[in-house]
Formats: structure tokens, sequence, C-alpha cells
């Protein structure tokens, strides 16, 4: 399965939806939806509500996740926003405010 790269140079406002990956190394404003998983890069800015089935945070997140899998906060990651999903690993380093949810459906 290919995935997509949003460059650094890159600014998207509105939604993403798909089945593929995407890498966020730019910035994202609005609302990713995807069948797949979300890697928001160092350096990234995402202010979006996200539902998909994996998130890896190393960048910037300002929005509510829903991930079927898992959401990780890297140590370099940042997330202001509430997470609802079975597994959530929060690095020690990363900066996170918001609400945990980890009931499992």
């Amino acid at each position: 399965m290919t995935e997509t790269v949003i460059g650094k140079s890159i600014t998207i406002d509105g939604e993403i939806s798909g089945t593929e990956p995407v890498i966020v190394e730019g910035s994202v404003k609005g609302k990713i939806s995807l069948e797949s998983s979300v890697v928001v890069a160092s350096g990234a800015v995402v202010e979006a509500d996200i539902n998909t089935e994996e998130v890896e945070i190393s960048g910037q997140v300002t929005g509510n996740i829903v991930a079927s899998q898992r959401v990780e906060i890297k140590a370099d990651g940042k997330m202001v926003g509430d997470i609802k999903s079975p597994r959530i690993l929060i690095a020690d380093g990363a900066g996170f405010k918001g609400n945990i949810d980890m009931d499992v459906d």
C-alpha cells in the first residue's frame, strides 16, 4: 500500500479522506478521515479532528482523535484534544492536554 506525503511547504484546508496511509509534514486544517494510519511528522501542524486506525504524533495536533487501533504521542509530539482509542502510548517528554477514553465498544 502506498502512502501520501503532505510536504513541509504544503497547507491543506479542508477534508482528507481515503484508504491509504498519510504522512503530514506540512499543515492540515479541517478533518482527516482515513481507513489506515496518520503520521504527524516532527514540525508538522495539524488542526483537525482525526478518525482513523492508527495515529503517530511527532509534531503538533490540535483536535480530537478517534482511532480504532492505537494512538502514539512521541517524545517531541504535542497534542491538545481528546483521544478515544483502545491503546494509547504517551512517551516521556510528550505534551498532552485533554481527555482519554479507552473504552472498547
